[in-house]
């Protein structure tokens, strides 16, 4: 009997040796019962939370992406265009070379040279500002640093100082960018300007 008794308890200590032992997570005394109203309904606030951030960042990256995709279009062709400039600026300045008396009195043959090259930059000009690209001449403006850069000082008592009153090359914006700054000469010797009222 002995032995019969002692073999079982070993056959139940091998049982139950061999049967994993699970533990249960803790519960804080606060924490509602599991598959209770509270806890579904608490899970079910955490998942809506979750849902609506997500929501949120999908949202902010559509906005962010479509804005880069609109930059991407508008300024790709920035370096392209400063390539160009220079060719608007030869024929500015080829035309610019011809005297206007001269022009007054040339022969038909120099007339049309003239005429094709006046076509020319203004065709380049119309290309470049469909793309884009605007010319600005800040003539009679006050100096604006973000739009123009200073090259000299002209005394002139006639306007206020800080006016630009010589452009030597004329700037270029893209979208809202500047492209290539505006040179100027601008007026010192004046009264000073009056400052621009805020709106």
């Amino acid at each position: 009997m002995t032995n019969s008794n002692g073999q079982n308890d070993n056959q139940d200590k091998t049982a139950a040796a061999a049967d994993p032992v699970v533990s249960k997570p803790y519960i804080m005394p606060d924490d509602p019962e599991p598959n209770s109203v509270e806890a579904l309904t608490k899970e079910a606030a955490e998942s809506r939370d979750k849902m609506l951030r997500t929501l949120a960042e999908m949202e902010n990256l559509r906005k962010r992406t479509q804005k880069e995709v609109a930059d991407g279009r508008t300024y790709a062709i920035a370096n392209f265009a400063r390539e160009v400039l220079d060719i608007a600026d030869s024929l500015q300045r080829a035309l610019d070379a011809v005297p206007a008396d001269t022009k007054a009195a040339a022969d038909p043959g120099l007339k049309a040279l003239l005429e094709g090259v006046e076509l020319t930059e203004r065709s380049l000009l119309n290309t470049l500002e469909k793309n884009g690209v605007k010319k600005f001449d800040p003539s009679g403006e006050k100096f604006d640093p973000n739009f123009q850069q200073a090259m000299y000082e002209v005394p002139d008592a006639s306007v206020p100082a800080g006016t630009v009153v010589q452009v030597v090359q004329a700037g270029y914006t893209i979208g809202e960018r500047v492209l290539r700054p505006a040179l100027v000469g601008v007026s010192k010797g004046g009264a000073k300007a009056a400052p621009v009222a805020s709106e």
